[in-house]
């Protein structure tokens, strides 16, 4: 990276690593620091009339730094906190050498290096907790400037806010907005409390393939690779259903995974084409049983979380207590829609659609057709914790009939705030049966369903061995640590989401900054209204907008009605 390319910043934290260097100091030293306490370990258990803490030796990211002629205040942020450190000249710099504070602290360290302290704990004459440096080590030089973040009377301003920088640029964030770091510490935390119960049930954690022949256990477009050795198409998993379920009829009573699961269809703030799903299978359960699990999933969870079962999100207190309420979905969508779905022909569904203004078209069979309006007209009213139950056959192609009713399946989805949290299934375990499901799936993808299941041949091998009744379940590991957090994107749940290229930043002119920012409130819009906007005359008008479409910001498209403008 040449100079030109370098900001001001960059260029003087450069030079200032070249100083260090000239000075015989390693901006970045191989040697192991040994430290041996935390920012907020001193904070909890110092204790000023028993004098401990006297030995500390902390490390972190330099934050602040107030300096005093031959004194200096300054704050470092370690993996837990903030805490502020006292740095006397004549005490890091016994000798008749002072270069390590009057050059190094003084001029060539930045606010985001990282550097050791050794010292001991004491409070000052303003009564802050601080730790005074006998010694100061460099251990890393930042090259890049961090945003500036000030606080003043409790407030914040400057913050690192941009969505899409914050989502790009994490490890930033996570250094700039300690908060974010929380709703991570907590999606471990779920994790392991969730661990901690099967494996206390006495159920087996496993891994399954992430490469598939055949894309299985669920109804979506998946992502296609090809492997050059074997000279054949895989696909990134969508699900790991089937092959877990093999491992039931091996002989194991109980087995689950946390897995990434990958579908190549749209993303919003509650989608992710890379995700996480715990699925968990058990053997001679059935879905009631299941249900009765996953109230006990989400009580520990927010128990280990937040002490309680009620939990904040958005505007709503969910909560996690069971029992949670039991709808059949024929209930839910009669009672939403007044429309009864029972024993209704595609026909009859897809007229139904019409009247409610659902979108459908003829490649959707039943399921689909009946998914559609409980998506767009009864989701939307579970706010609590509710099973929607009894789903239509249609609808489920690995799911066992229902012991009472033919044409309905042994399912439930787990509502909550509007959206499914967990799916599971008495599981579909006569192979007959089940390879005729499989069928009408197969009739469906020949009608244009691209989210249609393949027909796997190795798991109907696999059932014609034998699967003993079981019961299976999956929930959405980023949606419930969202619910469980107060997040309300995917993204803020996920340290590197998936994002679109990044653009290059693009120098624009005072007349062209005009221009997009109206294009910022508005796009596409007619170009004469823009222009009008604009209050540009016309010769500064014509080279704003040819210089926006050059530098590919802004689009001009020929229209029926007329030239508009598009932001690209």
């Amino acid at each position: 990276m040449s100079h030109q390319e370098l900001s001001e910043q960059e260029i003087i934290r450069r030079n200032s690593l070249q100083k260090m260097r000239e000075l015989g100091i390693e901006p970045y030293p191989a040697a192991q620091f040994h430290v041996n306490t935390t920012s907020v370990e001193i904070k909890e258990n110092y204790k000023e009339e028993e004098n401990n803490f006297q030995e500390v030796v902390i490390a972190g990211r330099l934050m602040s730094r107030r300096i005093m002629g031959k004194a200096a205040f300054a704050e470092i942020q370690d993996h837990e906190g903030r805490i502020q450190i006292y740095v006397n000249r004549d005490e890091i710099c016994p000798g008749e050498d002072k270069t390590l504070y009057n050059e190094v602290f003084k001029k060539l360290l930045d606010i985001g290096d990282i550097i050791g302290v050794k010292g001991f704990a004491f409070i000052t004459q303003m009564g802050e907790l601080t730790v005074h440096a006998k010694e100061v080590t460099v251990l890393s030089k930042s090259l890049r400037p961090l945003p500036i973040v000030k606080e003043k009377e409790g407030k914040t301003f400057d913050a690192f806010t941009d969505a899409e920088q914050r989502y790009r640029q994490r490890y930033v964030d996570l250094i700039v907005n300690p908060q974010v770091k929380d709703t991570f510490i907590k999606r471990t935390k779920i994790y392991n409390t969730m661990r901690q119960m099967f494996n206390e049930y006495g159920y087996h954690e496993v891994e399954t393939p992430i490469l598939q022949p055949i894309p299985g256990g669920a109804a979506a477009r998946p992502f296609i690779t090809h492997h050059n050795a074997l000279n054949m198409p895989l696909y990134m998993r969508i699900a790991n259903e089937l092959y877990l379920k093999r491992l039931i009829v091996g002989g194991f009573e109980g087995v689950y995974e946390f897995s990434k699961d990958f579908r190549n269809e749209g993303m919003d703030r509650t989608h992710n084409p890379e995700f996480t799903v715990m699925e968990i299978y058990v053997a001679y359960k059935d879905y009631k049983w299941m249900m009765s699990f996953t109230e006990e999933i989400c009580e520990r969870v927010a128990m280990a979380l937040h002490g309680t079962t009620k939990v904040q999100l958005g505007e709503h207190v969910i909560d996690y207590k069971a029992p949670y309420p039991r709808v059949t979905m024929a209930e839910a969508i009669k009672e939403h829609t007044g429309y009864d779905i029972n024993g209704r022909t595609e026909a009859e569904l897809r007229e139904i659609c019409d009247k409610l203004d659902i979108e459908n078209d003829e490649t959707m069979g039943k399921g689909k057709l009946i998914d559609e309006i409980f998506g767009e007209k009864c989701e939307h009213h579970y706010i609590q914790p509710t099973f929607i139950i009894d789903y239509p056959v249609e609808m489920s192609p690995l799911t066992k009939k229902h012991r009472d009713n033919p044409e309905l399946t042994e399912r439930f989805e787990l509502m909550v705030s509007g959206k499914e949290l967990a799916n599971a299934y008495s599981e579909l375990n006569d192979p007959i049966d089940q390879r005729e499901r499989f069928q009408d799936q197969l009739k469906l993808s020949e009608k244009g369903d691209d989210e249609a299941m393949f027909i796997d041949q190795d798991f109907l091998r696999a059932l014609e061995y034998g699967m003993p009744p079981t019961s299976g379940m999956g929930i959405g590991m980023d949606r419930l640590t969202m619910f469980m957090t107060n997040s309300p994107s995917i993204q803020d749940v996920l340290f590197f989401p998936q994002m679109k290229p990044e653009k290059k930043a693009v120098e624009l002119t005072d007349d062209e900054k005009v221009v997009f920012e109206l294009l910022k409130t508005e796009s596409p819009v007619d170009l004469n209204v823009l222009k009008t906007k604009s209050e540009l005359s016309n010769k500064k008008w014509d080279k704003a907008i040819k210089g926006l479409t050059k530098k590919n910001v802004a689009k001009v498209d020929n229209t029926d009605a007329g030239l508009t403008v598009t932001l690209s």
